[in-house]
């Protein structure tokens, strides 16, 4: 059996059990991550944080890029802190149910409720809130002295808690140890807020009065309870432009070595040179035609629309771009050059619909190996990046979405995998050795039909090293089945036929690095896709 209400719980009880704590109304506080009425807001080391953050009186400092918009001693700020003001009142004036020690944790768990807790406290290994099946449930803390935790310490959520209805009202200083993962939105009244290196807060940080230092942290704003769920800007309509996953207007297209397409590839000013037709699923326009003078006006219509797409938050440091950032479904704008460094993860926060659009008013870079993650839910074929400049996808990067290029050169180098398109108003497109599916849209046809090949064959290990197997899904049909594997080169290293249901290949003398292989049969390409040997 669980031990609930222990080390001290219910030792008075006010009120029945029947009487229900109520969540305070956070108005526009809500909106931020982190915020103090009165002090400074700064940061140390790389956070990553998805809500506003700012004060009504003070600065805000350290800060990278945040997934929301800085707010300092302006109108937003001024109606957050007397929206703070409100909610601190009200949680002030909750009548508790239940009078508790102030050691919290150690295997502690607690049924919805209000909790008083007498001084200074402290949370402990685990402490878990249980809901027992109740999403309305809600917890409130009203701490009569200053809140710290240990290293590593733990609120955990169960059977339907959310953290969207935790709230913490303590009076005095909060300062959460290296490592704590917090739950609810913490009200430090006139008091400080410290959150050490590796504090995983899923909540709000605010102070009535009071400076905010964080280090390294992550800390996002709960969702539920009613919360508004974002669904982004509508997308551009490419119209005629979306049958192409490689397109210029104005420019040559040209490949080098092995490159796989779903998609058509073309221009509509220039040559289109260097692609095989047994590894393009779709079509290749050798030189300008109707399609590409269509995809040529239609392209500029969608650039046109996302070009003039007011944005909603600002990320402030280009050159910074990635490093593991979280966005959320909004237009971004970044406001000169930028590069995509490491990792970038775009969150539909579970909307398969949500649209995101990065406006970024320069060049586009990425380092090598960076990768561009879609989680909870989001799409490739709704992600749309406006570049004006020209764009440059390094070796090995996995890109998503559809980028449209204004004035500018494409270049995806060797190992690039691109879901979604590249496209140009004006400029020359290079390709040496990637792999670009374009995303559903092509009429009535789509990734189901057109370009989302039947998996026939499962290859294992991947990365390999000495050895890689190939099994067949199903018997097979033909006994014309063939593997070919290519180097980055284009260089044909394997070409063994696919007679049995399990083929070994001896691949012991493959240097490190990506490799594409292709399953054909009579000319036609029944699966394709990439390799890595380590």
């Amino acid at each position: 059996m669980k031990k609930q209400l222990q080390f001290g719980v219910a030792l008075s009880v006010i009120f029945s059990l029947s009487t229900l704590a109520q969540a305070p109304n956070l108005g526009t506080s809500a909106n931020f991550v982190l915020f103090t009425s009165v002090g400074a807001i700064t940061n140390v080391g790389t956070s990553h944080l998805t809500g506003h953050v700012g004060s009504n009186s003070g600065s805000s400092t350290g800060f990278g890029n945040v997934d929301g918009v800085m707010n300092n001693t302006n109108g937003v700020s001024a109606q957050a802190d007397a929206d703070l003001t409100i909610a601190y009142n009200q949680l002030n004036d909750a009548v508790p149910n239940y009078f508790i020690a102030p050691l919290l944790g150690n295997g502690q768990v607690l049924q919805q409720g209000v909790y008083s807790l007498p001084s200074v406290s402290t949370l402990n290994l685990d402490l878990t809130l249980d809901a027992q099946n109740d999403p309305t449930a809600v917890f409130i803390f009203k701490i009569n002295g200053a809140f710290s935790s240990a290293a590593f310490s733990e609120v955990k959520l169960i059977n339907g808690a959310q953290a969207c209805n935790v709230f913490w009202k303590i009076e005095g200083l909060v300062s959460l140890a290296t490592g704590t993962i917090m739950k609810g939105t913490v009200i430090a009244n006139n008091s400080a807020i410290i959150m050490n290196t590796g504090v995983n807060l899923e909540g709000r940080a605010l102070s009535t009065s009071g400076a905010i230092s964080v280090d390294g942290i992550v800390s996002f704003k709960p969702l539920g309870c009613g919360s508004p769920i974002l669904t982004g800007p509508i997308a551009p309509n490419l119209n005629s432009a979306i049958c192409y996953t490689l397109f210029s207007s104005n420019g040559s297209v040209s490949n080098a070595g092995t490159t796989l397409l779903t998609g058509d590839v073309g221009t509509n000013v220039g040559l289109t040179t260097g692609f095989d037709p047994l590894n393009v699923t779709g079509m290749i326009h050798p030189i300008p035609d109707t399609s590409t003078a269509a995809a040529a006006q239609d392209l500029l219509q969608a650039y046109t629309y996302i070009n003039a797409l007011p944005y909603d938050i600002q990320l402030l440091y280009p050159a910074q771009f990635g490093n593991d950032l979280v966005l959320t479904p909004h237009t971004y704008l970044l406001n000169a050059a930028t590069e995509l460094t490491g990792n970038l993860y775009l969150n539909g926060q579970d909307n398969a619909d949500a649209v995101f659009v990065i406006q970024i008013n320069g060049a586009l870079s990425t380092s090598t190996y960076a990768k561009v993650f879609l989680i909870n839910g989001t799409q490739a074929k709704n992600v749309y990046w406006k570049v004006d400049g020209a764009v440059l996808i390094n070796d090995y990067s996995e890109f998503k979405g559809t980028i449209i290029c204004n004035n500018g050169a494409i270049n995806l180098t060797t190992g690039v995998q691109l879901n979604g398109r590249a496209m140009t108003t004006d400029g020359a497109l290079s390709t040496a050795s990637i792999i670009s599916i374009m995303t559903p849209g092509c009429g009535t046809m789509g990734l189901n039909d057109f370009g989302k090949e039947a998996q026939v064959a499962q290859f294992y290990p991947n990365p390999f090293s000495t050895f890689l197997n190939v099994d067949m899904i199903s018997e097979l049909t033909s006994t014309t089945i063939e593997l070919l594997i290519h180097d980055a080169l284009g260089r044909e290293l394997v070409k063994v036929a696919l007679s049995r249901l399990s083929t070994q290949i001896d691949v012991t003398d493959f240097p490190a690095g990506f490799y594409f292989y292709k399953i054909i049969d009579a000319n036609k390409i029944l699966q394709s896709g990439s390799l890595i040997a380590q």
